[in-house]
């Protein structure tokens, strides 16, 4: 199994020691560093910044939210990053949610499934290069048809590295998880657990069933997983690390009525679980939230403990459908959880 690193998400600023784990992650033969946006920094800046001291690791978004660029604006981007790092990049997209598609983009959030499909098609033929692109959807067009009639279709004026750029969809629903497998080249998912592999197995065979022969092959197809993880002097302490960023999650990512992250780990089993940090963390109580987090979830979704605990809980995910461990971790830490992972 491959490991990865995740950057995380910026607070007030730069994760400290992030610029530091992104080189060591190269140093330390990492498969690949992945950096995320929300509302506040953006996913290819700091990636490019960082990115840009190593030689070997993979540079991932994870992820560009689709409302943030127009499809070419991103395609553009994709083939920028690609040429500067020696064709290292990967494209990794995600719809993000109403909240934050409509509270800061100022857009609408319409058929999400739909409007993936279409905006990748629509980078794919920007890479691909071979005519001006011309796209006519329910979401975009190319050329903008509502205009004085000026505009007239265009080819990328640089020629890109790779044309089969790598694009890998997040994805947290049994939808969004077939379409994934369907369109694109890998797999992001959040807050999935080993136990529920036989599910995610079949979501990802029910859109490879679909796929289209000219992709990439279904042997090629990568489910790089984002795995909170924590080492410790005992797995107790190291789950109280973790139990924050799951109430957070839970409790105060999306709205009331749309938070797939909630509705993801509620799928695990934990609906209840869900309920009640919901209602703590919206009450203002975030230490109750937290507090209301079980060791057993937080053992579901991530890797903490000591390096006995570590191996014992690896050996889950080795054994599913995920081919790559996406460490989102203190940069700090990085390392000594590399070396206990690799025994």
């Amino acid at each position: 199994m491959r490991i990865g690193f995740h950057t995380g998400y910026w607070a007030a600023g730069p994760p400290p020691g992030a610029a530091e784990a992104v080189a060591a992650a190269d140093e330390l033969g990492l498969d690949s560093v992945w950096t995320a946006e929300s509302y506040g920094s953006d996913a290819f800046t700091p990636l490019a910044w960082w990115g840009a001291g190593t030689s070997r690791v993979r540079l991932g978004t994870g992820i560009a939210q689709l409302s943030a660029r127009t499809p070419a604006a991103t395609a553009m981007t994709a083939l920028t990053l690609d040429h500067l790092s020696g064709g290292r990049f990967v494209l990794g997209l995600g719809a993000s949610g109403p909240q934050v598609v409509e509270g800061w983009y100022g857009q609408p959030y319409p058929r999400p499934l739909e409007r993936t499909r279409e905006y990748v098609q629509i980078v794919r033929e920007v890479l691909a290069r071979e005519a001006p692109v011309t796209f006519s959807g329910k979401h975009f067009s190319l050329p903008y048809d509502g205009g004085a009639h000026q505009g007239k279709p265009l080819r990328s004026t640089v020629h890109p590295l790779r044309a089969d750029l790598p694009i890998h969809l997040a994805a947290q629903g049994p939808r969004n998880t077939a379409l994934a497998a369907e369109i694109a080249d890998g797999w992001l998912p959040a807050f999935i657990s080993p136990a529920l592999d036989a599910e995610y197995r079949q979501n990802l065979a029910d859109g490879f069933a679909r796929r289209d022969r000219a992709r990439t092959p279904v042997a090629d197809f990568e489910v790089s997983a984002a795995v909170p993880a924590v080492i410790g002097t005992d797995l107790e302490s190291a789950a109280d690390a973790v139990r924050p960023h799951l109430a957070l999650y839970i409790g105060g990512m999306g709205s009331a009525a749309a938070n797939f992250h909630r509705e993801a780990i509620a799928r695990l089993g934990y609906a209840q679980v869900c309920e009640e940090v919901q209602t703590k963390y919206a009450a203002g109580d975030k230490a109750a939230a937290a507090a209301a987090v079980p060791t057993e979830l937080v053992t579901d979704v991530a890797l903490v403990g000591t390096p006995s605990d570590l191996a014992g809980q690896l050996a889950r995910w080795q054994a599913s459908c995920v081919t790559t461990l996406i460490l989102q971790t203190d940069p700090r830490m990085l390392a000594p959880l590399v070396t206990a992972l690799r025994g």
